[in-house]
């Protein structure tokens, strides 16, 4: 049973913090901890504006958010990693080569679709990315829902 997930991207200001708050709304009833760290993370900036201008045009209401750099000690306690990117499992290994088995990517069934990072791009890329993410999350909660 998954007890911590684990949403990593870059900075931890648009996509990983948007993907571990769309995962914990729908797995809130299940006693799963969805938490977000960053490989380069900006470490204590919020949420990047247009990221939570999304998320609040699609009627979500995200808690307050403190980028935090992903560390050794995070990857122990997560029983599932995601990512967004290849290159970012890549990275998780290198710091954690255990952690293998236990980090995918979070458009893993959307055929292994990687999720581009709309930083520093318009609107519309965050619309784009946004899409992205709500499907992984989706497909993701689906399967670490218990079976009733």
């Amino acid at each position: 049973m998954f007890k911590n997930v684990l949403v990593i991207c870059a900075g931890n200001i648009c996509r990983s913090p948007t993907g571990a708050h769309l995962l914990q709304r729908t797995l809130a009833s299940t006693g799963i901890r969805v938490s977000s760290a960053g490989l380069t993370a900006v470490v204590g900036h919020p949420l990047e504006r247009h990221a939570l201008a999304t998320l609040l045009r699609h009627g979500q209401q995200p808690q307050e958010h403190q980028a935090r750099q992903l560390t050794l000690q995070i990857l122990q306690a997560s029983d599932l990693v995601l990512v967004m990117e290849r290159r970012q499992l890549q990275d998780v290994l290198q710091l954690s080569p255990v952690s293998r088995g236990k980090t995918f990517l979070l458009g893993k069934w959307q055929r292994d679709r990687e999720i581009p990072d709309p930083y520093r791009q318009g609107t519309a890329a965050f619309e784009h990315a946004y899409t992205l993410i709500e499907e992984g999350a989706d497909a993701w909660s689906r399967r670490l829902q218990p079976q009733r």
